[in-house]
């Protein structure tokens, strides 16, 4: 388990936008898969985004494709999630995580460190 510090969320209308940051420790960054989960109470951690770091492959979530992009900055350790055309069904906590390679990207069982949540709320 790593910290791993995340910044933004907040609310907004449908159809507008958030931006997400999530940064990791140097020496946990590389050869990971990281990237975004989340969660709505009552229902089960769901992967949203996440980008290789080494490489940049980046797999999403079907619920978010066209609309949610992750990139990433290797340089100063950091992922973002852009996230576009917000719909109220967007509205959860999002947990950044953390999971080596070769860990199946956006797969619960496959992370090893959690960051400590950020709300998102998409009001209709």
């Amino acid at each position: 388990q790593v910290q791993l510090r995340e910044s933004g969320g907040g609310s907004v209308q449908a159809g507008g936008s958030l931006r997400l940051s999530c940064e990791a420790p140097r020496f946990s960054y590389m050869r990971k898969w990281m990237g975004w989960f989340r969660q709505v109470p009552g229902k089960e951690r769901e992967g949203v985004a996440t980008v290789y770091t080494d490489g940049g492959s980046t797999v999403y979530a079907d619920s978010v494709k066209g609309r949610f992009t992750i990139s990433k900055d290797n340089a100063k350790n950091t992922v973002h999630l852009q996230m576009g055309s917000l719909k109220p069904e967007d509205t959860a906590m999002y947990y950044c995580t953390l999971a080596p390679a070769p860990a199946q990207p956006l797969v619960a069982a496959g992370v090893t460190s959690w960051g400590q949540g950020t709300q998102v709320t998409v009001s209709a």
